[in-house]
């Protein structure tokens, strides 16, 4: 049986889940994807951005002060696992994963809070 201190450092040592996330409105379903290498964190930043009214997605920010907390889901879309190596980058990993993401659910102009993609870019 492992003791208590045991548990709280493999905790600690437990790397926090990373992958792609989504804001969705649930008024309207317009959606915005983001990506971390720490998902709870990113998602409690996020939360707490749009509670200060301090969120850089003005579109966002505003939808949030017009229909409320309770109107939003926060949801993990994919998550990466650890890298095998430990001295592997996951950032491009997360990036290309991301980015699928975002050609899947395309949420641009009435379907979500990002620009579309410049073409030729």
């Amino acid at each position: 049986m492992s003791s208590r201190a045991e548990l709280k450092r493999a905790y600690k040592e437990k790397p926090p889940p990373m992958g792609v996330f989504a804001v969705r409105c649930q008024v309207h379903g317009k959606v915005l994807v983001g990506s971390s290498l720490n998902l709870p964190g990113a998602l409690n930043r996020v939360r707490f951005q749009l509670d200060m009214g301090s969120h850089p997605c003005v579109e966002l920010q505003e939808d949030w002060r017009r229909h409320g907390s309770d109107s939003f889901s926060f949801e993990v879309l994919d998550e990466l696992r650890p890298p095998e190596d430990p001295g592997a980058d996951p950032k491009e990993e997360l990036r290309v994963l991301e980015a699928l993401w975002l050609e899947r659910l395309q949420p641009y102009g009435e379907a979500g809070y990002h620009r579309p993609p410049q073409v030729g870019t």
